[in-house]
């Protein structure tokens, strides 16, 4: 079973995801792609999220990783980063980058048995501070809740599911998904 844990930044992931592996601990859990790049970067940029993105993606096509997987981060928060920094700067990435991002995308996805989708709401506010770009980050969530109702990059066989409240109710909820597998 392959599972990816979406969401904006801050918004509970790792959080869910280590608490699900220690109670999983067949679950191989893989890291934020963000950990995994070498380069240091100051400022959000369309080229971080779409390295971010391509690692998410080859993550998830490889064969390297066998069994039951937990992801934090896939290449749909990628590509909803890509379009919400442009909302947010006002400075468009080329056609071509988010055309080919959306397919690499939809194919990544292809290997994902659940998308798990943790959408910012007022009754689990994780308070941020301005470090942490709280307007990107709005502007993701918006972006990726859209993204998550489109047919052409989630496929039809995939299942989303958004989950919604404390860390353990979110755990709770993730924990019966996984098991209806």
């Amino acid at each position: 079973m392959r599972i990816v844990v979406s969401g904006t930044h801050a918004s509970g992931k790792s959080t869910l995801i280590s608490d699900f592996a220690l109670r999983h601990p067949d679950f191989a859990v893989l890291p934020d792609p963000f950990d995994l790049i070498d380069e240091a970067w100051d400022q959000p940029s369309a080229a971080l999220f779409a390295r971010q993105l391509r690692v998410a993606a080859e993550r998830l096509g490889s064969d390297e990783v066998a069994g039951n997987v937990i992801a934090e981060r896939g290449p749909l928060d990628f590509l909803a980063y890509l379009m919400a920094l442009e909302e947010v700067t006002g400075a468009s990435s080329s056609p071509e980058l988010l055309e080919r991002s959306a397919i690499v995308t939809a194919e990544a996805l292809g290997h994902v048995d659940l998308l798990v989708v943790l959408p910012l709401n007022s009754a689990d506010a994780i308070e941020v501070g301005a470090d942490e770009d709280p307007e990107l980050r709005s502007a993701m969530n918006d972006v990726l809740m859209d993204l998550v109702d489109d047919p052409d990059l989630v496929g039809s066989r995939l299942k989303v599911v958004e989950v919604v409240g404390s860390p353990s109710e979110r755990l709770r909820q993730l924990e019966a998904l996984a098991s209806g597998f």
